[in-house]
């Protein structure tokens, strides 16, 4: 498996598949890695640094009294509409199928056709060979 529980995010998003963790120069290593190597932006995530967030069990949001607040349906709306891809519909997965299985479902859904490396959210293709 290419991803791992650790790279999703508790908004939803598959850290794996951003153009963050897939580039070589400037790398972040996922919302739940350690911030050092972040950009600032993503260290003071809104979502991520959440209060309610983290008095949940699971540390996803779909566990928060006011999920989904609206933060995470802007940036749900904004995913759908770019990048044909939900939060929202990813938490949902997760919260009735658990973390393994949305892996699972990951590590297919965002696999390359030509070189089985991971197709980017950001531009559609995969960084490797250029394929989908």
């Amino acid at each position: 498996m290419k991803f791992n529980k650790k790279l999703i995010a508790p908004c939803g998003m598959n850290c794996g598949i951003c153009l963050g963790y897939l580039r070589d120069k400037n790398k972040c290593y996922g919302c739940r890695g350690d911030n050092e190597h972040k950009p600032k932006h993503r260290t003071k995530c809104i979502i991520k640094n959440c209060e309610l967030l983290a008095k949940t069990d699971s540390k996803f949001c779909y566990d928060c009294e006011k999920y989904p607040c609206a933060r995470l349906k802007q940036l749900d709306k904004r995913y759908r509409t770019n990048y044909n891809m939900s939060m929202i519909e990813n938490l949902e997965y997760i919260r009735e199928y658990g973390l393994e299985n949305f892996v699972c479902k990951e590590n297919e859904r965002w696999a390359c056709n030509n070189c089985g490396g991971t197709i980017c959210v950001h531009r559609g293709f995969c960084l490797y060979c250029k394929g989908d």
